[in-house]
């Protein structure tokens, strides 16, 4: 640890689960970074369901993983581990954490770090690495989209969404979205999808149908989960894929194997919390070198709904609650 930095830290901490009030500020010892690992002066942290699952006791962290909630940061490199060589003291990165990001200081394997985008803040940057790995892997990785296909995207305006189409969009896809709200499907045609289809008061099968001239979707991204499964599959064209991303409504659903058989449909899905370093390590350099280019041009951009003082994100997990928000939320942090 070098001298000049503190030996502990703020951080926020869940004693007990519960609702938003639950996150409470309190002290740390300042971590140190292993081998191939980077310690990062934070000076921003996005805020995803996951941490919010986590908060309510429903997500519990995977061996050996900090308790400290949050998923993706932004910040300073202050000190580097044995064997890397990358990144240097100094540099400005944005990184994919197992946890520990509602914090001043935070830890993340070398491979896991990408450089903050030319032309981005650094609140911006630490809401990129959550959800673009996760869109990455599922909708090009595990969903093999492709140029002129056609893709429906469940909760257009999260901040999950909000990356979906526009990445889709810029690969050459139609996208379709689902959204709760006039107010939400406004925002995500803006950003590029081809229908934003409001679900408590539109089909969202019968108008895919008729928007796709009764072939279907080439590729459904959900996280609703059991609710939706039925109709996501009856809204996939033959060959068709779905990717199961969340489960918000239940895991357990049930399947008619025949029309699966009969459509050549493939169901299959991922989280991202588990994954071994070297999976993530890959995506990073998809990303990077697929998708840095398009934010640094700003033909992509993170869609930022509000920022919070770091002490304050009990008031970030009330608004993602209240799921009355556009795009990312995200702490600000100031070591």
């Amino acid at each position: 640890m070098a001298p000049s930095l503190p030996k502990t830290m703020t951080a926020i901490e869940i004693p007990e689960p519960g609702g938003p009030e639950a996150l409470l500020p309190g002290s740390r010892p300042v971590p140190e970074p292993g081998e191939n690992e980077v310690l990062i002066a934070v000076a921003g942290a996005g805020v995803n369901r996951p941490d919010v699952m986590q908060r309510q006791g429903r997500y519990p962290m995977p061996p050996g993983i900090t308790d400290i909630p949050g998923l993706e940061i932004a910040g300073t490199v202050v000190a580097v581990g044995a064997g890397v060589t990358t990144i240097a003291v100094g540099d400005a990165v944005c990184a994919l954490v197992a946890g520990g990001g509602y914090a001043e200081y935070c830890v993340a394997p070398a491979p896991q770090c990408l450089p903050v985008p030319e032309g981005l803040s650094m609140i911006e940057a630490a809401c990129l690495p959550e959800t673009f790995f996760t869109v990455w892997s599922n909708v090009f990785d595990r969903g093999r989209l492709a140029k002129g296909e056609s893709m429906l995207v469940h909760g257009g305006s999260s901040g999950i969404g909000t990356t979906a189409i526009q990445l889709g969009v810029a690969f050459g896809a139609s996208v379709y979205v689902t959204a709760g709200s006039d107010e939400k499907c406004a925002a995500c045609t803006k950003l590029g999808a081809a229908r934003a289809i409001n679900y408590k008061s539109e089909d969202f099968v019968a108008i895919l149908k008729e928007a796709t001239g009764g072939r279907g979707v080439n590729l459904v991204i959900d996280m609703v989960g059991a609710d939706y499964f039925a109709r996501n599959i009856e809204c996939l064209a033959e060959e068709g894929r779905l990717v199961q991303i969340a489960v918000q409504t239940g895991a357990k659903t049930e399947l008619n194997l025949l029309n699966i058989m009969q459509r050549r449909i493939t169901v299959t899905g991922s989280t991202l919390r588990p994954r071994s370093v070297a999976d993530k390590a890959a995506i990073a350099s998809a990303l990077h070198e697929k998708v840095w280019p398009l934010l640094e041009a700003g033909t992509v951009k993170p869609v930022m709904f509000k920022s919070f003082p770091l002490a304050e994100a009990s008031k970030a997990h009330a608004l993602m609650e209240s799921s009355k928000h556009i795009g990312k939320i995200a702490l600000e942090v100031t070591g």
